[in-house]
């Protein structure tokens, strides 16, 4: 039933295929199957993740020698609240709800080829959460612990340039122990096309000059000329204020660079864009979790998450009997998840590895249920 659920766009629709096959369960019967099951593979993760932090949880081995791709991005799924409001007597009490966008973060590692593809036939593992950017990041460094990444040949960070990514790899590699010279960051080329079409913009060019400079700075970014790329920009940009859109452009670039040398990333086959996030992003959530009058409880919506995200990386079996393993021994479905103090863990190892700690970090927020 679970299963059926998250394929299928809606719980009506997952109840009707189930009873073309037998069993005849109403809708609530249906739903609430499902809120079950993804709370209980939450809290199976939840409590992986403790005994990850603890430092409890060994290493795999199936990354082993692979060349390791990573890539995480953010989408839009709209939350349902509820409101509080006062009952007056004599008049019937409706509940209200205040809807909010509330932006899940996923990511997705897979295995590359010498093209830097997912090798054929392979299986990639995708998970996300809506607890925020340090919880992803460190469901991320969980993965590629668990994993075996820490063995890998290569290990290739490829993402766009939202600051919450790039300021917290520094902490996942020295988490999972990787090897600086064999770990990788590359920006995703469209993104970093799209900042020379912004920078173009701002400086207000005849439409026929703009085009042909965006065609020219484009083909040398994807020759690994970025410095021309930002030569050429800056001269453009002589004389505007320091204030001016185009230099918040030119700074991104600039700030970018040794992520930009798309020949070299292109000669030893490393991807050189984000399309398996973004296409996962899309398969994973807008498909199931997004669309028009869909509101989702915050808890049903991260457990629609994990289940729909294990059918279609089809890891659904092994998801359920590491689920029903881990929930044999211990019943207990409440978990919370504390954010880790990131910035104070690599302040005081700089030039150390981090190791994981015997006991919970302090939380730097409100703690969050994850699982209901």
């Amino acid at each position: 039933m679970g299963r059926l659920t998250a394929l299928l766009p809606s719980i009506d629709l997952a109840r009707e295929e189930l009873h073309q096959q037998g069993p005849k369960l109403d809708e609530k019967a249906v739903h609430r199957m499902a809120r079950q099951l993804g709370a209980d593979v939450l809290a199976t993760r939840s409590a992986d993740l403790q005994r990850y932090r603890q430092g409890q949880l060994p290493p795999g081995d199936e990354l082993a020698g692979q060349h390791v791709i990573a890539q995480v991005d953010g989408g839009r799924v709209r939350i349902r609240v509820q409101v509080q409001t006062r009952k007056r007597k004599g008049v019937k009490h409706r509940r209200k709800i205040r809807v909010e966008w509330r932006e899940p973060k996923l990511l997705i590692l897979y295995r590359g080829d010498h093209r830097g593809r997912i090798v054929k036939n392979s299986r990639p593992w995708i998970d996300g959460t809506f607890q925020g950017p340090d919880h992803l990041m460190e469901l991320l460094a969980f993965h590629l612990h668990r994993l075996g990444a820490a063995l890998a040949k290569r290990v290739s960070f490829v993402t766009d340039g939202a600051p919450w990514i790039w300021n917290r790899l520094d902490w996942v590699e020295r988490r999972v122990g990787l090897d600086p010279e064999r770990v990788e960051r590359i920006l995703d080329c469209c993104h970093a096309v799209h900042h020379i079409s912004l920078a173009l913009k701002a400086l207000d060019l005849e439409e026929a000059q703009r085009e042909a400079t965006y065609r020219t700075l484009r083909h040398q970014l994807r020759a690994g000329l970025s410095r021309e790329v930002v030569a050429t920009l800056t001269t453009l940009a002589a004389g505007q204020p320091a204030d001016a859109p185009v230099w918040t452009e030119i700074d991104f670039l600039r700030r970018h660079e040794p992520h930009l040398r798309y020949d070299w990333f292109g000669y030893r086959g490393r991807p050189l864009g984000s399309g398996a996030i973004e296409s996962a992003m899309r398969r994973v959530i807008n498909l199931r979790l997004k669309g028009n009058g869909i509101f989702w409880c915050e808890d049903n919506a991260e457990g629609m998450l994990v289940l729909r995200a294990a059918a279609l990386t089809k890891r659904w079996r092994e998801a359920m009997e590491h689920t029903r393993g881990a929930l044999a021994g211990n019943r207990c479905r409440e978990w919370h998840w504390e954010a880790p103090d990131m910035m104070a863990e690599l302040e005081l190892n700089s030039g150390a590895d981090i190791k994981p700690p015997t006991t919970q970090a302090e939380p730097t927020q409100q703690p969050g249920k994850i699982a209901a």
